[in-house]
């Protein structure tokens, strides 16, 4: 399915389906209310309202809503950007609630009550958009049918480290070859939860927000779609953001996000088929919102992979008819090389790409597999009805590598039972290569020891970036 939206991406490229944006006058731009939701970001609040608060938009035509569900020093910082701004002539609130309902989506629910604008602009704390965001996204709201402007996250620390790297080179797949993919073919797209735009008429016809999955974004994006509303999306606008740079807020982001979509899937799912949606399209809303499920796949295929390897040859299996199997690692590799080719390393020699994609694909793929036990639980766990809170993505204002990953008030303290079997797994998948070689069977060779590493690497990072009392 990645490799049919690589097509559909190629075909874009060629000259596909532009939606080309209105002009607007000076004096006709709508009003516009920008909800940032936040709840404890003592590092980055500050450097957020100071980024809004330049935006390239007539002052008297937007609204700066803090919807603050903080209860630590972010509150102070807060409220003083607002005082702040208020004395510049900004129309900025700050806006609390007694109980944190709900989390991120009771915040943006009770902040619909006081929002005057016909369009509402979302980011989160960690967002650092460019002063013309508004002028580059509002004017495609003159085609009645568009209900979100989603654009493109860029990322301002994606070579602080290993893990931010192979963060990025993972989601320019999503913000190419997948987004555009789906918008060339009319497909089901996604609000990414921030960085974009709503049409208010479009989530108020959707239900509003719902604080039932974790991933509240996903939920009214298939909401808003199966009642007639269109998404677009913006390749070409880029909004920086700070991507997690120690391993347990990277953990923290992939069980939310893996969760919901298993949360999101079993809600929607039945409402996608019952639908008058083309074949075509269910299909892929299918594949998309059962995505999270490929680690589960990961997880058994791998711990099963070694009583296999001690069954292959009393069975009278040969090996090497599986093959077949890494035919589908060819549009892995396709979709992943032309994603960051647009994006990271854009304008670079050839011969350098080369090199550098041989170098991570493989450590991305063994990251990947590590974290396939740590989503798995959150995956089962959202297909099953369990329910957790929202733990949102600690940000520690990190922008280049030279800043320091210092600020230890937001790390986690204790070493969960996941990273433990995390390290046994590694443990378990040296055992197989050993095995294999004394068998001199060397089906799995490399994939035991792309778990290995895998589970190793997340264990490893698991525990060096726990903040040890």
């Amino acid at each position: 399915m990645q490799f049919h939206l690589l097509f559909l991406y190629q075909k874009h490229l060629k000259g596909g389906n532009e939606i080309e944006s209105s002009e607007i006058s000076e004096e006709n731009w709508p009003f516009v209310t920008i909800q940032l939701p936040i709840y404890n970001e003592m590092y980055v609040v500050q450097r957020l309202v100071d980024n809004i608060t330049k935006f390239d938009y007539p002052k008297d035509k937007f609204e700066i809503h803090i919807l603050d569900d903080s209860d630590d020093e972010t509150v102070a910082i807060a409220e003083a950007k607002v005082a702040e701004y208020k004395a510049k002539g900004f129309n900025i609130e700050r806006i609390t609630r007694e109980k944190r309902t709900g989390y991120k989506a009771g915040a943006l629910k009770a902040g619909m009550s006081s929002a005057k604008g016909e369009f509402i602009a979302i980011f989160d704390a960690d967002f650092l958009p460019n002063p013309d965001f508004l002028k580059n996204t509002i004017p495609y709201f003159e085609d009645e049918k568009i209900g979100v402007v989603q654009t493109r996250w860029e990322h301002i620390n994606q070579d602080y480290s290993l893990i931010t790297r192979l963060q990025a080179f993972q989601l320019n797949v999503h913000f190419t070859i997948e987004q555009v993919g789906r918008e060339t073919a009319d497909y089901m797209l996604q609000f990414n939860g921030t960085a974009g735009v709503w049409r208010r008429e479009t989530i108020e016809s959707a239900g509003g927000w719902e604080a039932d999955t974790l991933t509240e974004d996903l939920d009214l994006s298939y909401r808003a779609q199966l009642k007639g509303w269109k998404i677009h999306y913006l390749e070409e606008v880029g909004s920086p953001a700070e991507l997690p740079a120690e391993m347990n807020g990277l953990k923290s982001q992939q069980f939310r996000w893996m969760k919901g979509g298993a949360e999101t899937a079993k809600k929607m799912l039945p409402s996608v088929w019952r639908s008058d949606l083309p074949f075509k399209k269910k299909l892929h809303a299918s594949v998309h919102l059962l995505s999270s499920s490929v680690f589960l796949c990961v997880f058994i295929i791998g711990v099963f992979s070694v009583p296999v390897l001690f069954l292959l040859e009393p069975l009278g299996f040969n090996a090497k008819y599986f093959a077949v199997f890494l035919l589908s690692m060819l549009s892995i590799v396709g979709v992943y090389f032309v994603a960051n080719v647009r994006t990271t390393w854009k304008g670079e020699n050839y011969f350098k790409i080369f090199f550098k994609f041989l170098f991570i694909f493989p450590v991305f793929l063994a990251l990947s597999m590590g974290l396939s036990l740590h989503n798995s639980i959150a995956i089962i766990q959202g297909y099953i009805g369990k329910k957790s809170p929202f733990v949102r993505t600690p940000k520690f204002d990190i922008k280049s590598i030279k800043d320091k990953l210092n600020k230890e008030k937001y790390m986690a303290t204790k070493i969960p039972f996941t990273t433990i079997m995390e390290g046994l797994l590694s443990l378990y998948f040296i055992y197989a290569i050993y095995a294999g070689i004394q068998m001199n069977n060397k089906s799995f060779i490399l994939l035991h020891a792309l778990l290995a590493l895998g589970y190793g690497a997340i264990c490893f990072y698991s525990v060096k970036h726990l903040k040890l009392k």
